[in-house]
């Protein structure tokens, strides 16, 4: 079998009998369109061709060209998971990624938390004078009040968000449903945007069920609302992505002494590992309170 029509296979599969989400098939089918590119460049055009050392030199080409730890190890895992289907089909006789290690992980940083006042102003930035404005408030509202992700966020349609119970259901990575407390601000931007903007954005020829929607009456993508924080972002003057409201959303919970398990339900995180990273910063704060603090901390 050639690698084309086995990636094809296995994209097939990973869809119809695994149930990925749309994100990890654009993120596999990326990662492994890379490695058959690769292999076929260094002459590899058949499965039964591949060696573990075919899979060694290509991580090690990576590193090479400058890609990030995370990268590579991203696509170990992908290739490891190829490889098994791969081996499972018949298409191989043996798994040549079976020993593969994954290259050391950089030392994590930490995630870029905003502080209280650049937080309201970045939330005050809307001019809510207008039904784009008022919709842009609602949003990183909501996204500062659940700490959800930006997929998250544009894939809610408005029988999702329960405001009478003060809660929305979300459908996170693998297909999960959580149920996330959306607060009062977020509760009531959002009230003031179905009554408000929303009237004024929906297309009667062209009517959803999408909760926000974009200046043509249909539903924001990804991408919009990247452009729309984009925007604030520029005005604010720090360079923020939509995922720092999902930080600061983590971090001001921890910091204000929320168990680490319950910000792990809110946040989707499959592994508490995850949600650490935000103790961290947390600890790191409590240790610098300390030091600036107690008389015998300092020398």
């Amino acid at each position: 079998m050639d690698f084309e029509n086995a990636l094809k296979s296995y994209m097939v599969y990973m869809v119809e009998e695994r149930g990925i989400a749309r994100n990890t098939e654009q993120s596999y089918f990326s990662d492994l369109s890379h490695f058959v590119a690769w292999l076929k460049a260094n002459q590899i055009h058949l499965a039964n061709e591949l060696r573990a050392h075919h899979i060694s030199s290509y991580l090690k080409d990576m590193l090479k060209e400058g890609r990030t730890t995370a990268t590579v190890t991203r696509r170990t895992v992908s290739i490891r998971s190829f490889c098994k289907y791969l081996t499972i089909q018949r298409a191989i006789d043996y798994n040549p990624a079976i020993q593969l290690e994954s290259p050391k992980a950089d030392k994590k940083t930490l995630p870029l938390t905003l502080q209280a006042d650049e937080l309201n102003k970045l939330l005050e930035m809307p001019d809510t004078s207008d039904e784009m404005g008022i919709r842009d408030r609602a949003m990183l509202e909501l996204l500062y009040a659940t700490g959800l992700r930006v997929t998250e966020l544009v894939t809610l349609d408005i029988a999702h968000v329960r405001l009478d119970m003060g809660f929305l259901l979300c459908l996170g990575s693998g297909g999960r449903e959580r149920m996330v407390p959306i607060g009062s601000h977020g509760t009531a931007w959002v009230k003031a945007y179905l009554a408000d903007a929303r009237p004024k954005l929906v297309r009667t020829d062209k009517p959803n069920d999408s909760l926000f929607l974009n200046h043509l009456g249909m539903r924001l993508t990804r991408q919009g609302f990247w452009k729309v924080m984009k925007k604030y972002a520029v005005r604010l003057g720090i360079d923020i992505t939509p995922h720092t409201l999902r930080h600061s959303f983590a971090t001001h919970l921890l910091d204000n002494g929320a168990d680490v398990r319950a910000v792990q339900e809110m946040l989707g995180h499959v592994a508490t590992s995850t949600t650490q990273l935000y103790q961290t910063s947390a600890k790191l704060k409590i240790k610098e309170v300390y030091e600036l603090n107690h008389p015998r901390a300092r020398s």
